[in-house]
């Protein structure tokens, strides 16, 4: 989805999770959260930096964290970038907006204080907040010659501002904890890219090559942070038959199985997808496209998979329809996570704020002013937290009997 993004329910029951200081961590093909499966759902909030960047709006971070809580999720995906332009984060290569930064600061710092895990994605594929783009146009300004945006995965110049990027981002001392990025288990991991494309490139070779690049330099820099890819999921052409209607030059497979990536994500919008199809063929697809990268996680590439951002728009079938969306995603992810399978959690796209409507997008959840999707969010993220404690609890029995 573009980066382009609550909230209160009355709930009968709220499910919480206790408060987790630890890194999340990997054992196979499940994410591991101090000493058992971590198996939680979450929200996708691109706005958290922005609003955090100014005083007077930090309290809608620490309200959509509660609403957050409230409603059962544990995880917050959201940008550690914003390049060029209006309030940037990144002003131009190696220049930053230090009042920007301490609003990421803030919602690393706040996200703490709800027991929140974030996923910190550092560029975009697209143009929307500087991305791609920005960093091809950076070096053209400084005389390279780019003949494309898909050369921000070869152009050593380039591949330097991101670098620079990366080791900014991971070394930065929270202005409010005192904590380096780095060091802060409150992030549970880093994204390379949101949705990497390269469509000069459909092979996915131009891609596989910068993921291991820049895979295994972020974990030169840091290595207690778990990394993914940021890939919406599609399949190489040897398993074209998988992906929706095309290519984009990516290979959840192959990306997937370089040994610094630690699990893999999967984006599902059926509905921009096969825009000329049904909404029951849609689901029908979706179904699919959820079973089989379960599968290939947990047999083929032997690591979780997290359902990174999903939605359905309301402009076209309102909430019925996109309700049901919900609910099969959420099925899907429960029935592989309590059988102890790969599938670890679902993160919607997006949370808003009530009078956050020029970030609507069609896709918002307004909890307020969406009760049926709210409640079904807050029960089936509640299901997933049960599943943690069965775990956590039959981990405190195994201990108690030891000698």
């Amino acid at each position: 989805m573009l980066w382009s993004y609550v909230f209160v329910v009355l709930l009968p029951l709220v499910l919480r999770a206790e408060a987790d200081d630890g890194f999340v961590t990997t054992k196979g093909h499940q994410l591991i959260l101090n000493g058992s499966p971590f198996y939680a759902n979450g929200f996708n909030a691109y706005w958290l930096m922005s609003f955090a960047s100014d005083p007077s709006l930090r309290p809608k971070v620490s309200l959509a964290y509660q609403q957050a809580v409230n409603h059962s999720l544990a995880i917050g995906r959201t940008m550690a970038f914003n390049d060029g332009g209006s309030n940037p984060l990144q002003i131009s290569p190696g220049q930053y907006n230090e009042k920007m930064f301490q609003g990421l600061d803030f919602v690393v710092a706040e996200a703490r204080k709800y027991g929140i895990k974030l996923i910190l994605s550092l560029v975009n594929n697209f143009a929307n907040l500087g991305g791609r783009k920005q960093y091809v146009e950076w070096a053209r300004n400084q005389g390279q010659s780019i003949s494309s945006e898909d050369d921000f995965y070869t152009n050593s110049v380039v591949k330097g501002f991101y670098k620079n990027h990366v080791k900014t981002v991971l070394t930065r001392i929270n202005t409010i904890t005192g904590v380096a990025y780095k060091d802060d288990s409150t992030i549970m991991a880093w994204e390379l890219m949101n949705e990497p494309r390269c469509l000069s490139d459909r092979s996915g070779n131009t891609v596989q090559a910068w993921i291991k690049e820049m895979g295994a330099y972020l974990k030169s820099i840091d290595g207690k942070h778990l990394l993914e890819v940021g890939l919406e999921g599609f399949y190489n052409q040897a398993r074209y038959q998988g992906n929706p209607n095309f290519q984009v030059g990516t290979d959840f497979i192959a990306n997937n199985q370089i040994p610094e990536i630690d699990f893999a994500t999967v984006h599902s919008y059926p509905d921009e997808w096969l825009s000329g199809s049904s909404f029951e063929d849609q689901l029908s697809f979706l179904n699919t496209w959820l079973n089989e990268h379960t599968q290939d996680a947990q047999n083929v590439l032997h690591k979780p998979v997290l359902f990174a951002e999903f939605g359905k728009s309301k402009k076209d079938g309102g909430a019925d329809k996109r309700d049901r969306l919900y609910h099969a995603i959420y099925s899907a992810v429960y029935s592989s996570a309590k059988g102890g399978g790969a599938a670890t959690g679902a993160v919607f796209w997006q949370l808003l704020l009530e009078g956050m409507g020029s970030y609507g997008d069609g896709y918002e959840v307004v909890f307020s002013e969406d009760p049926s999707t709210a409640n079904l969010i807050s029960q089936e993220s509640a299901k997933m937290i049960k599943i943690r404690k069965k775990h956590a609890n039959l981990r405190n029995i195994r201990h108690k009997g030891r000698p």
